[in-house]
């Protein structure tokens, strides 16, 4: 997503792309996998992409890609724009590269497609992982009829956005969906039966048939190329805030790149990334300048299903018109010396359809400090719950399920940075 975003900003660039499909929008995988969109609805405004090619080394002295169709493309900028792979738990019965029949990750197009192709009405599905990816992906395949068990290691769904109250309800949400919801559940092993997936073993010894199995343990910067090129790898591709690498040549953008520390690995900052390194390189020369693996950047784990706003920090100009995937962007100027990233502020947003649609949305600093005013609103009987976190006078985050119809001004008061009015703070909670 970032690569592509990228790459129709700067005409001329080559673009250089493992996957074999038009650049597409992964936070709507979910939906495809649900059946509610074709995946030509995900498609991405066109952009020329070399589709199904894989870059597999970078020369930095003589500034060349070489790929594995046997070509080499030339560059003066380089784009690492690479993404992020799918975890791969340490499983028995998991061998580290060819999977078992009925074993699917959930990151790419195809994956999406394979699952698509392999549901039934009553398969028998165990999603491995109950985070923000373990959550969408059990919920589409339950819209496709099929029996899921969601396995949760943590005490909690969604643990890294959601409080207990608030991941008490989604689990509510989820079980009424039909979906066997198990936390504090850690899988062992994966039994096979003829090169097919079977069984999933938990570390109990109890056993949980499957005819299909997804992985949705989180995703890992895709970073092996920037390593064997010799770049500064952390978790991610170390970038300033001109998204630089340790080769001023190279930049990275998206899933890959870890800028001040952080790797977002949501839609919303890997958007703002492309438009601040579009508006730097546009007047570079991009004859040779490539922006290899595009498709292979972008959300998700800013998961199927999520979107995440990029604003404006304190002092920042007006951030740029909202993009129609439903992220903005708040790139940062920096006078006489043009655009800098100088970081992202990301409000996750998810939809889950069923018996009654719930939305929820999560931003910013959920869990208060000593001396924070939290307020809550929580109703039961309609599934909603609000809680805002204040620190002195600044709304410094909020979690909000049900009816969102407060999460524009939330969202807003929270993005601006500005001081609270002196009324009564219930009123964030209310819905205009």
């Amino acid at each position: 997503m970032a690569g592509a975003r990228l790459a129709r900003q700067l005409p001329g660039a080559t673009v250089i792309g493992e996957e074999t499909h038009a650049p597409y929008n992964r936070v709507l995988l979910a939906e495809v996998l649900a059946g509610r969109y074709g995946p030509e609805v995900a498609a991405l405004p066109s952009a020329e992409v070399r589709r199904g090619v894989r870059v597999v080394r970078v020369d930095r002295a003589d500034r060349v890609v070489q790929c594995d169709d046997g070509s080499v493309v030339p560059y003066s900028t380089l784009v690492l724009a690479t993404g992020s792979n799918p975890v791969l738990p340490p499983l028995r019965g998991l061998p580290p590269r060819e999977l078992p029949d009925g074993v699917h990750p959930f990151r790419t197009m195809d994956d999406c497609l394979a699952l698509g192709a392999a549901v039934r009405e009553g398969t028998r599905a165990v999603v491995i992982g109950g985070g923000l990816l373990g959550v969408s992906a059990a919920r589409a395949l339950a819209a496709r009829g099929a029996r899921v068990v969601l396995a949760q290691q943590g005490e909690r769904l969604m643990e890294r956005q959601l409080d207990p109250a608030a991941s008490a309800l989604l689990r509510d949400h989820i079980e009424a969906l039909g979906v066997e919801v198990h936390t504090e559940c850690r899988v062992r092993g994966l039994h096979s039966d003829g090169g097919a997936v079977r069984a999933v073993e938990l570390a109990d010894g109890y056993e949980l048939a499957a005819e299909l199995v997804v992985l949705a343990c989180g995703v890992r910067p895709r970073v092996g190329l920037a390593q064997a090129a010799g770049l500064d790898v952390r978790r991610g591709i170390v970038v300033d805030d001109q998204l630089r690498t340790s080769d001023p040549h190279i930049r990275a953008v998206g899933d890959c790149a870890e800028h001040n520390g952080t790797v977002y690995g949501l839609a919303g900052p890997a958007l703002e990334q492309a438009d601040v390194l579009a508006a730097l390189l546009k007047d570079a020369p991009l004859k040779d300048a490539p922006v290899a693996d595009a498709p292979a950047a972008g959300a998700p784990t800013n998961a199927p299903g999520t979107t995440a706003g990029a604003t404006p920090q304190p002092g920042r100009p007006t951030p740029h018109p909202q993009s129609s995937d439903g992220t903005g962007t708040g790139t940062g100027t920096d006078s006489g010396s043009g655009p800098r990233y100088t970081g992202t502020r990301a409000l996750t947003r998810l939809t889950l359809n069923g018996h009654g649609p719930l939305d929820l949305a999560t931003f910013g600093v959920t869990t208060p400090l000593p001396g924070d005013d939290v307020v809550r609103l929580t109703d039961a009987t309609r599934g909603a719950y609000r809680k805002v976190v204040v620190r002195g006078d600044r709304l410094i985050g909020g979690i909000l399920l049900g009816d969102l119809g407060a999460v524009g001004e939330l969202a807003r008061t929270w993005e601006g940075d500005e001081p609270l009015p002196s009324s009564p703070l219930f009123h964030l909670l209310g819905g205009s």
